[in-house]
């Protein structure tokens, strides 16, 4: 993200590593809370070994993932990569990670330059998450320095790995938004990845190109990437996009793929709401146009769409509608921990989603301990709790169970009584 060279924004706090599982994955993610607060020992559910030692095991085992990314079998790379990754998405390793970034950096390289397919998608991932967990500042721009031009080569290589492309195509945007330091830059990279999903836009004669279902998902990575850099951009930089871009958008709305429709229409909206902050009387020409477009996907019927597409779609297209025709925004409270959160506008959205996409569960921690997450969102330094407030806080089994018994009861009951009201049409 252009910003001065000063270093912030660290990935949360810097205490020392904790051991993780498959259960700490979840989104129920209170425990790790104990990273910054006194805890006494992580041995409470049956393990005899110190808080120390549970530390040393962890990082031994990070190390063990760091020296097998170089190793021969290409099945061993991909397992300490996707490990690695598991350990960044669910837990703050500021310290450890900020001591061996250059070591991690160089084995990415690696596997991006000479692995295939899926260890490139991992490596891709593993890039993103390193820079979460460095923050913005000097370290995650010297990683990302050295990734940069591999990835643009990669995303503009048409023999290259069509999975690995769609991979970098989303970890180049974000990636961007964390680490680079220059609007120049992130304009080059904006240029990048409009080489791509323009390719969906209608020809000069009107018609739609013919693309495969794998091509359009890259060009939907690239879009939402170029949205997500779209929330950085100057008021001059804006304008232009709105001129050049906004008129054709619209295009993409008739696409044969759901993805594309609603990566198309989030970016619509987005566009309006960036416009209406510059200037809260925009206009645009073809608005009565654009809203019968979205008109009629909110409520799109064809028989030859699946229902899920449709049901997805819908819901999608009343937001945007609302969007462009009365700037509104459906807002959306986030809880974590003690803390709540509101999405409140297209821009936290498409940032939320972003972020989201690669730390999955673990998300509600980040916004809980990551210093820069929490800085990108405005919720201010990591709030302090003490284990005795993490144990009043977590909600038994068996309470979770009656709470979701009665959730179902009256649920059950609420649609018993609408179906009732239903009317039977018999057969003429």
């Amino acid at each position: 993200m252009p910003r001065n060279k000063k270093k912030k924004g660290k990935g949360g706090q810097h205490g020392a590593v904790q051991p993780f599982s498959d259960e700490d994955a979840s989104i129920e993610t209170l425990s790790h809370c104990s990273s910054f607060s006194d805890v006494t020992s992580v041995a409470d559910e049956g393990g005899e070994a110190s808080e120390d030692t549970a530390q040393e095991d962890f990082q031994y085992k990070l190390k063990g993932f760091i020296d097998s990314t170089v190793d021969k079998s290409a099945k061993t790379r991909q397992g300490a990569l996707d490990g690695l990754k598991t350990a960044m998405a669910t837990r703050i390793l500021y310290e450890f990670i900020s001591e061996r970034r250059m070591t991690i950096t160089d084995s990415i390289e690696r596997c991006l330059k000479k692995g295939k397919g899926e260890e490139q998608r991992a490596a891709a991932s593993l890039a993103c998450l390193l820079c979460i967990q460095l923050g913005s500042g000097i370290e995650s721009e010297e990683v990302f320095k050295t990734l940069k031009p591999i990835f643009k080569n990669i995303l503009a290589d048409g023999s290259a790995n069509i999975q690995a492309r769609q991979a970098v195509a989303t970890s180049l945007g974000l990636c961007t938004l964390v680490a680079e330091d220059d609007f120049l830059d992130v304009q080059a990279t904006m240029e990048c990845f409009e080489s791509l999903f323009t390719r969906s836009y209608a020809r000069a004669d009107g018609t739609c190109p013919s693309i495969s279902p794998q091509m359009s998902q890259l060009h939907v990575n690239a879009l939402l990437s170029w949205a997500l850099l779209l929330t950085i951009c100057s008021v001059n930089q804006l304008q232009s996009v709105l001129k050049t871009h906004l008129p054709r958008l619209q295009q993409l709305l008739e696409s044969d793929d759901v993805n594309m429709r609603i990566a198309a229409g989030e970016t619509i909206a987005l566009l309006f709401e960036l416009a209406r902050d510059i200037d809260s009387e925009f206009e645009f020409d073809e608005w009565e146009e654009l809203c019968n477009k979205l008109n009629a996907l909110a409520t799109d019927c064809n028989k030859h769409r699946a229902k899920t597409d449709k049901r997805k779609q819908r819901s999608v297209f009343r937001d945007v509608l609302k969007a462009v025709e009365e700037g509104d925004f459906q807002s959306e409270t986030i809880r974590f921990g003690t803390e709540r959160m509101t999405i409140d506008s297209w821009v936290r959205k498409r940032t939320y989603d972003a972020f989201r996409e690669f730390v999955g569960s673990g998300m509600n921690y980040h916004l809980q301990a990551n210093e820069f997450i929490r800085d990108v969102f405005e919720l201010g330094p990591p709030i302090l709790v003490d284990s005795a407030t993490m144990k009043a806080m977590k909600i038994s089994r068996f309470e979770r169970h009656l709470h979701n018994s009665a959730a179902f009861k009256a649920r059950t009951k609420a649609r018993s009584k609408f179906r009732d009201k239903r009317v039977d049409v018999g057969e003429f």
